[in-house]
């Protein structure tokens, strides 16, 4: 008997650990379960894009020009954060999949995904029903309002080098400095920047993880395209600035600049259908020329099997995203006629 109670004792205390952290589960209501390596965290940068309320695949909430929320998490357990020309600083720290953070009224969120170019972050408000989630972009230094202390080492970029090459070759030195001076001399012009992310739907027999296309003020384009079989291909290729320069002007006669932030359902069939199989993935198309940025979000972006559009959006967003499209698959045809 009395050996029956010790086992009992003994499967307690096993179990206890898993009870435990079920129950933390539930507290925080996350939908991740795996521990995150904090290496991800430490010293990187990151831009909120939108919040999303999950159980209807909803955007709520979409940074603009008038929204700037930038986060830093240091080496030393500090954070830095920018929110609307206000700085903010505090501590903090991980536990599994748990990020300790503060941020207005939230002190601890759920990490649901993270790499190096993107991280979300979900939390349940404590007065409402429901799981959301904030959405974060990955910046560089430069593009973050975080200022370096003059006592900090800069930051290292490392880069992998052919292993049969064990110095720099005199051209590659030269390519450099060419390099160097072009962009100095398109600092000057004026900034563009397109990127476009998401849109179709997540389904099929090989589906779709990332599809994401970004045109950068240098003319560099880039494609990552990733999918459940297959894993990530990258493709780059350079566009000259005459060529970028007309296409912008091409977003612009569009009315690009015009149009809603926002384009999500209306009808009770649309509602319906973003809980539907293949899953729809909301399209974000973000635009900046010179002091003028926005970013558009299409719900369900075209159609699906059924032949059906679901949300009613401007028919031009359809050209741009084409557009861009066929440029990343390297056609040279035009763009079409601005109307």
């Amino acid at each position: 008997m009395r050996s029956k109670a010790i086992l009992l004792f003994l499967a307690f205390l096993y179990i206890l650990p898993i009870l435990s952290h079920a129950q933390k589960r539930d507290s925080l209501g996350g939908t991740s379960f795996f521990a995150v390596d904090e290496r991800k965290i430490v010293e990187t940068k990151w831009r909120y894009t939108y919040a999303m309320h999950l159980e209807s695949n909803t955007i709520i909430h979409q940074a603009d020009e008038a929204y700037e929320f930038f986060l830093y998490f240091k080496y030393d357990y500090t954070y830095q954060q920018f929110l609307n020309g206000e700085f903010d600083k505090g501590i903090w720290s991980i536990n599994e999949d748990v990020l300790f953070y503060k941020f207005k009224h939230i002190n601890k969120f759920v990490i649901n995904d993270i790499d190096k170019e993107k991280l979300i972050l979900e939390f349940k408000q404590p007065n409402s029903k429901g799981t959301y989630q904030y959405h974060f972009i990955a910046v560089t230094s430069d593009e973050a309002p975080f200022v370096k202390p003059a006592n900090e080492l800069p930051e290292i970029n490392v880069e992998v080098i052919n292993p049969k090459m064990n110095k720099k070759r005199w051209w590659a030195n030269k390519r450099k400095k060419i390099f160097k001076k072009k962009k100095e001399e398109e600092f000057a012009q004026t900034y563009i920047n397109i990127e476009l992310i998401g849109g179709g739907f997540y389904g099929g027999i090989d589906p779709v993880i990332r599809d994401y296309i970004h045109i950068k003020s240098d003319g560099r384009l880039i494609k990552e395209f990733k999918s459940a079989n297959n894993g990530l291909v990258v493709t780059r290729k350079n566009i000259s600035r005459d060529e970028l320069e007309d296409f912008a002007e091409y977003i612009i006669k569009q009315k690009f600049f015009d149009f809603d932030r926002l384009y999500d359902c209306n009808t009770s069939v649309c509602q319906k259908r973003k809980a539907d199989v293949p899953t729809p993935i909301p399209l974000r198309l973000a635009v900046a020329y010179g002091n003028r940025k926005k970013v558009i979000t299409i719900a369900i972006w075209g159609e699906d099997d059924r032949r059906m559009q679901y949300v009613d959006y401007p028919p031009a967003l359809d050209k741009i995203i084409d557009a861009i499209q066929r440029m990343a698959h390297r056609m040279d045809d035009t763009y079409g006629s601005a109307r």
